[in-house]
């Protein structure tokens, strides 16, 4: 049994067959057990999770009825009727009894985590691993498993991992003087995310080691109005030190 958090919530079976959970509070109660895989999850937490701080006068039974139907699910989609063990009573709560391996958040986190040590001494090993970590996505983490806070943490900290992992990437195959093939990708990141400096600097580097200086410097530029628009702020260390590495022609501006 698989569990996908990157993207819609699902279930995958021994055979690779994806399975839609059917519900949101189903989802919820899925999500929130399989981010702690193996580890026991409170009820008053997943009550909170499903109804936040007011929940109805059943939402205890409603909850033991949720779970109930997901095992089931689980039973009825793979075939297998132990399946509905994986969902276990743990103390005052319920625990997913499943590896982390078994879900792609963990799978994909350990790769971005591995791969920070290895972005300067191998990139051409890291392009590899962090490609095939970044494909694990199919949309926002956590997509349709409601926001209560549980999900929405993981939410934030999978998405701040996503870009850093596009980040890594992007800086090994710059290491690997392939600039020109990073300039169409970072464009679009640095459009959807005009305050993530790191992503100015390397698109100016890019521009820059592809003999675009001109439009090099007019990144900065419009990154600085951005950042002083939205925040009052000016560009930090990185993005200036770049810039004037860039401003005094300096042979391959670094990284």
């Amino acid at each position: 049994m698989y569990v996908q958090l990157l993207g819609p919530i699902r279930l995958v079976d021994d055979e690779g067959v994806s399975v839609r959970v059917p519900g949101e509070k189903l989802r919820v109660i899925l999500a929130s057990l399989a981010l702690s895989p193996k580890t026991p999850v409170a009820a008053v937490d997943l009550l909170d999770e499903l109804w936040g701080a007011r929940p109805p006068r059943t939402a205890e039974n409603s909850l033991q009825s949720h779970i109930a139907r997901l095992r089931r699910i689980l039973a009825e989609e793979t075939g297998r009727p132990e399946a509905r063990d994986i969902i276990r009573t743990a103390g005052p709560g319920y625990m997913l009894a499943i590896d982390p391996d078994d879900v792609d958040a963990f799978r994909f986190t350990r790769a971005v985590d591995l791969s920070a040590q290895y972005v300067r001494s191998d990139p051409s090993r890291i392009t590899g691993v962090l490609d095939h970590a970044l494909a694990m996505w199919r949309g926002p983490a956590l997509l349709d498993a409601g926001h209560g806070i549980i999900c929405r943490t993981a939410y934030a900290r999978l998405e701040e991992a996503r870009l850093i992992a596009r980040e890594m990437v992007v800086e090994a195959y710059l290491r690997l003087g392939m600039h020109q093939r990073v300039i169409p990708d970072l464009k679009q990141l640095l459009s959807q995310h005009p305050l993530r400096e790191r992503f100015c600097e390397q698109l100016m580097i890019a521009l820059y080691r592809a003999g675009c200086q001109a439009d090099a410097i007019s990144t900065y530029h419009r990154i600085r109005r951005h950042l002083s628009a939205e925040l009052g702020l000016e560009p930090g260390p990185g993005m200036q030190n770049t810039l004037r590495e860039i401003l005094c022609q300096e042979e391959g501006a670094s990284l």
